[in-house]
């Protein structure tokens, strides 16, 4: 497990030399022993404060961080354990309004083990009032990066971790809802860890301290330069641009055949999508999980940054895609709307994962969720397809009229093998059958269904 650090040493690991400075505070009229006049608590509270130099739970202030400037919240355990009380909602309600004002993005460095039980339910619905908050920078289009320390349970992680857009996590961090003095006797505690929860898709990367400045100030810049306007065309990608794609059917190498489409997409020496977007990007950083319990390894999505600006990514891999895939890449179109930042997606999938357990994660209300993030994008979304274009588990990733593709790709409502089984044809007639589907690069250009010029 990490090194716990206090809040100033976890603010001056991240920081830029000199640059933070802590936000004035409200004032609020004390009561003795707080809203319950719970016996012991003033002194409770001095105890803290003498061992900490803190006044309270959490420290509130300015600073860049490689860079940029954002407002962070950092969270002081040593004090009462890093609880939320009524003045911890003062302070982070304080901060937030500030960062809404100034447009600047909040970073909650989090270690808490909840809701002050001193202050009874004053201090739970301090959760709602910081769910408040961040519900409002959300919407006012600044992005959230929270960083959670050891240990992040209760409340705090339901909200400030939790509710952030991208969520790191330092290695052996003890994060869950439930603390360790609460769970049930037979849980398992490995079950409540950074890396179980990165595993789970409820948090997006584990970053060790001596990298968390660096990563978290890539994170800031690219979250806070998106792209002007349009995405662009994806020329440096090798999509099919230009004149018509007909008219170039010997210079660029598309397929004689429907068949032939097909075995060349299928081609393990055709590039990937990792490929494709090392090519495209100066750097990138993924995020990863749906948020509900579920990662796919074969739906990449993150930022990347290309000539300076940020453009986002989903990228399917080749494989089958499960139903996390679908929920992360939604996930990340959403996330791009809210932030200004345009979209490129990959399509390359032989289409949507069907066993049982993909049945049994909802593959159906996935698929559905990123049709309709697809379809309410609020900024420029464009698709290249680079590879196998299997029905509506891969139409669901592509954009509506402005979809490209490349010479070793092709795009059917069904796959030329199941197509020829559902219309009770000998397997000899599959590559026929293909030929029908019209699924050649050339064959969707003249359909209408990709892009295949520069200016169209």
């Amino acid at each position: 497990m990490t090194e716990r650090l206090s809040a100033r040493e976890t603010l001056a690991l991240v920081t830029d030399d000199t640059t933070f400075t802590e936000l004035p505070y409200p004032a609020r009229e004390s009561k003795p022993d707080g809203p319950l006049a719970w016996q012991g608590y003033d002194a409770s509270r001095a105890r803290a404060a003498d061992r900490t130099g803190e006044s309270e739970s959490v420290i509130c202030g300015t600073a860049t961080v490689s860079g940029t400037r954002a407002v962070l919240l950092a969270f002081e355990f040593g004090f009462l354990g890093g609880s939320l009380g009524e003045r911890t909602g003062d302070r982070l309600e304080a901060a937030y309004t500030y960062a809404r004002e100034h447009r600047l993005p909040v970073v909650p460095l989090v270690a808490t083990g909840g809701s002050r039980m001193q202050e009874g339910m004053i201090a739970l619905t301090q959760l709602q009032r910081v769910a408040r908050q961040s519900a409002l920078t959300r919407e006012a289009g600044l992005p959230q990066l929270a960083v959670l320390r050891d240990p992040t349970t209760g409340g705090g992680w339901a909200t400030l971790g939790a509710g952030a857009d991208v969520i790191l996590a330092l290695p052996g961090a003890q994060i869950g809802f439930a603390g360790s003095r609460v769970r049930p006797p037979d849980a398992d505690p490995t079950a409540y860890t950074a890396e179980a929860q990165v595993a789970a898709g409820a948090a997006d990367a584990i970053v060790r301290p001596e990298e968390l400045r660096e990563t978290l100030g890539r994170w800031l810049r690219l979250l806070t330069t998106p792209w002007g306007g349009q995405a662009p065309v994806p020329e440096a990608l090798g999509a099919v641009v230009g004149p018509p794609v007909s008219e170039q059917r010997a210079e660029a190498g598309l397929p004689a055949t429907g068949w032939e489409a097909v075995r060349r997409a299928r081609s393990p020496q055709r590039p990937r999508a990792a490929r494709y977007l090392d090519a495209y990007f100066t750097h990138r950083l993924a995020i990863s999980g749906d948020r509900c319990g579920g990662t796919d390894a074969g739906m990449l999505c993150g930022f990347g940054e290309r000539e300076g600006r940020t453009v986002a990514y989903a990228a399917q891999a080749g494989t089958a895609t499960r139903p996390a895939g679908y929920r992360t890449a939604a996930r990340l179109i959403r996330l791009a709307g809210r932030l200004g930042i345009p979209v490129l997606t990959l399509v390359d999938t032989p289409g949507a994962a069907n066993d049982a357990e993909a049945e049994r994660q909802g593959a159906g209300a996935a698929i559905a969720e990123l049709f309709g993030a697809v379809a309410s994008a609020r900024t420029p979304l464009t698709t290249l397809l680079i590879g196998e274009g299997g029905s509506g588990g891969a139409l669901a990733l592509a954009a509506p009229g402005n979809t490209w593709a490349t010479p070793d790709s092709y795009f059917s409502v069904i796959a030329p093998e199941s197509a020829a089984a559902i219309l009770k044809r000998p397997p000899e007639e599959t590559e026929s059958t293909a030929g029908q589907l019209r699924l050649r690069p050339q064959d969707l250009a003249e359909l209408g269904l990709i892009r295949t010029s520069r200016t169209g």
